[in-house]
């Protein structure tokens, strides 16, 4: 028996990926510099795991911005507009490649970055490959070559690992019509075998090829691609071993197609998807066949402590049929998407030992993965560690920590009346025109501004006790004060007070709701340089107090413009955060929805008239399975209606969203009736409206009119242009003027500058329609 790993965290158990990307991204340490972070933590990460005793240990795993950006770079798919940056020189392939992450706007360049948008339904942002009709693919990169050899030096032969094909496809975007990106495979498909044939000529044994697109409704024509796909690697490649791995899900109607690949072993993730191991097992095409499988069992996308008991019948049924050299054992999926080592947790403060001994972060996932092979071929029910680990599953089970009755009793009590607003949309609007008097084409952005130094020291100082709360409470309002006067004399419509106060979007909201907890060093990556800390939702949640009310009152009052009350909803603080397994999930967000319902009743009641409800994580939640999306979304789009219905018509209700396709949803996201809705279009250069328009959206939209992902400042005529595409399918009184997103992560020079370039176009249109 084997045991293996899909992927390990990236940024560093300190995040010092992030940091060295950052100083390298304002020119404070060199290439060279950076890629040493780099080299340490890809070393580090391989010995961790060669210390946990897994058998099979990935590299080009690792990542200095994102995996699927370094497969377009390793095939060469780099679109046309970054063609001026390749020059063939070595050194200049890291510019060319946070360019296509990041657009890049210095020394008369000025090219927008590649669309980014979320893998599967995790909430880790992938740069999105573009595609144009017979599409030329050439090997440019060398980096899955040059990882593995820097391992073999090491003394590990790693199994590289890569995006499958059919998956790097799929997970594309056609920029040109007339052609499906799934044509692409015969172009694409000699590149891979040349790469993989390099890999097994430098002493690859295993090669790890990702397709999740198998737990996707796949059409005919894309589940014959995958087998022809790997019927050409094992014809060009016989010799080298290919473990092909599906995850997020089950394979239910795709279990044939997989089975029938020409591979070597097939895994699967049983976290999720269960019903794929019963399957596999009855199948007499895989059960006669020489392939491994290898049974995901230690869940790589939560931080509770694996149920050995649950995870060994598992195992030991997989044995039974297929014996036990037969079986891997693994994480369900990438460990990408946990928080690198529960050891580092040590205030117990934050923290308490009796919900840490319920946690397992990626360190102890890998040891947990070395523990059940090891007891998969032993007498476990009186093995120590078992019957340790046991002790911990029932503790957490039988915690009076975990149970509320009061909060059971009240989402039991919720009402068809509790969704509903009193009047309907076309009413409210014509109340709320008369009540907050916005010119034409309002203006806003979404909700923070720029975290600077001094603003995170100022947390920071607090937590240490270097800072009296009445201080820092002063240093706040004068960061509020001041954004307050700037937005004024900017010419913004609906002011924010800027959120200094806040750490994360979810994180700050969890800290002041019960059934949270927090850890300090709890980070996983985002996007690039992005990293957030998830709460983590272990009991039942209700609000003991106010939460926002007391800073948006004092920015309202500060300022005679409108100024909004900035909430995170339901569903995303569900979704960004670690949540308890022990319940269905719409459970946990009716809990949440009812503690956001009273933050909003509170804000209206403080004379808050603009309430903002972020939704960025509907989306994202979807099941990968459409026969699974009316379930969800009816309980998703109720747990928003829930927490915003409480308030009068002329509160005006704004949610947002970002980096989602809502093609296929949008009639749900028209039953969330949020009186304004702001969206990401501006790196699909409005192609997000289409959906909007073909459905003939009712409510008001803030289609984001800049990328506030990427660094560089848009022209005012840029802004114009996409106000025009946008008036072409909105009505000129339901069309609002903003960024895509928050602005928490920008610098301010570039932040001012794009601001107001973005209101000088405002302007333009509104003096265009209204001459």
């Amino acid at each position: 028996m084997l045991s293996q790993n899909l992927g390990y965290p990236r940024v560093g158990s300190q995040r010092e990926l992030k940091k060295a990307c950052e100083q390298f991204w304002a020119g404070k340490i060199t290439r060279d510099e950076l890629q040493n972070v780099a080299r340490q933590i890809r070393h580090r990460n391989w010995e961790t795991q060669k210390n946990a005793g897994i058998d099979l240990i990935p590299s080009n795993d690792f990542s200095l911005y994102d995996h699927v950006l370094d497969s377009s770079l390793m095939v060469g798919a780099i679109p046309a507009r970054f063609h001026s940056l390749i020059d063939g020189k070595s050194n200049k392939e890291l510019e060319l490649y946070f360019a296509m992450a990041r657009g890049v706007q210095r020394d008369g360049l000025d090219i927008k970055a590649m669309e980014m948008t979320k893998w599967f339904d995790t909430n880790y942002h992938y740069i999105v490959p573009e595609f144009v009709k017979n599409q030329k693919f050439s090997r440019y990169s060398d980096k899955v070559a040059l990882e593995f050899e820097d391992a073999r030096q090491a003394g590990i032969i790693t199994k590289p690992v890569l995006v499958g094909p059919v998956t790097y496809l799929l997970s594309g975007k056609e920029k040109e019509e007339g052609f499906h990106r799934i044509e692409l495979l015969d172009n694409l498909l000699p590149v891979y075998i040349e790469v993989l044939k390099d890999l097994y000529a430098r002493g690859a044994q295993w090669v790890q090829l990702d397709e999740p697109c198998l737990v996707l409704d796949l059409t005919d024509r894309e589940k014959l691609a995958l087998q022809s796909a790997y019927a050409q690697i094992r014809e060009a490649i016989p010799g080298l071993k290919i473990l092909v791995a599906t995850y997020f899900g089950a394979l239910e109607d795709n279990l044939e197609t997989a089975v029938e690949m020409s591979i070597d072993a097939l895994h699967i993730d049983i976290t999720r998807g269960v019903e794929s191991l019963a399957a596999i097992l009855a199948n007499p095409g895989f059960v006669s066949s020489s392939k491994k499988l290898s049974v995901g069992v230690v869940d790589g996308r939560n931080i509770w402590k694996n149920d050995y008991k649950k995870s060994l019948d598992y195992l030991r049924e997989a044995i039974a049929v297929l014996g036990e050299k037969r079986v891997i054992v693994a994480p369900s999926s990438s460990l990408l998407h946990s928080p690198h080592d529960l050891d580092q947790e040590k205030n117990e403060n934050v923290l308490t030992p009796q919900i840490k001994n319920w946690m397992a972060f990626a360190k102890q996932k890998l040891g947990e993965v070395s523990t059940l092979k090891k007891l998969a071929i032993t007498n476990w029910t009186e093995d120590a560690t078992f019957k340790v680990n046991q002790e911990a599953i029932e503790s957490r089970r039988s915690s009076e920590l975990i149970h509320k009755p009061l909060v059971k009793k009240r989402v039991e009590g919720i009402k068809m009346s509790d969704f509903e607003r009193q009047a309907r949309f076309a009413e409210r609007q014509k109340l709320q025109l008369e009540k907050l008097k916005l010119p034409l084409f309002p203006s806003t952005t979404i909700g923070s501004f720029p975290q600077t130094d001094e603003v995170r020291q100022l947390r920071a100082n607090l937590k240490k006790g270097n800072l009296s709360v009445d201080e820092y409470e002063s240093r706040i309002k004068e960061e509020i004060v001041s954004s307050l006067r700037w937005q004024e004399e900017l010419g913004i419509d609906v002011l924010v007070h800027g959120e200094f106060e806040r750490n994360d979007m979810v994180e700050y909201f969890g800290e002041s709701l019960s059934g949270f907890v927090f850890t300090q060093n709890g980070w996983v990556q985002s996007y690039g340089s992005r990293c957030v800390k998830p709460p983590v939702i272990y009991g039942d949640v209700e609000r003991p107090e106010a939460m926002t009310v007391k800073w948006s009152a004092f920015a309202q009052a500060n300022s005679a413009k409108l100024v909004k009350g900035m909430l995170t909803g339901p569903v995303t603080i569900l979704q960004w955060s670690f949540v308890r397994d022990d319940q269905p999930r719409k459970d946990t967000t009716f809990q949440i929805g009812l503690a956001i319902r009273d933050e909003v009743i509170d804000l209206e009641k403080a004379g808050i008239k603009v309430i903002q409800i972020d939704e960025p994580a509907i989306r994202e939640g979807l099941p990968l399975r459409k026969s699974a999306w009316a379930d969800y979304l009816k309980w998703a789009v109720d747990a928003f209606r829930l927490s915003a219905a409480g308030v009068a018509d002329q509160t005006q209700i704004h949610t947002h969203m970002c980096y989602s396709e809502f093609n296929d949803i949008i009639g749900s996201i028209a039953a969330m009736d949020a009186d304004v809705i702001t969206i990401e279009t501006s790196r699909s250069q409005m192609e997000l409206l289409d959906a909007f328009a073909d459905f003939n959206y009712p409510n008001e939209i803030g289609p984001g009119v800049y990328d506030i992902h990427s660094p560089r400042v848009p022209t005012v005529e840029e802004i114009s242009q996409l106000l025009e595409k946008a008036l072409k399918v909105i009505p000129a009184m339901n069309l609002w003027v903003n960024p895509d997103c928050g602005l928490k992560t920008r610098k301010w020079p570039e932040t001012e500058a794009a601001l107001r370039n973005m209101i000088s176009a405002a302007k333009l249109l509104r003096e265009a329609v209204e001459a």
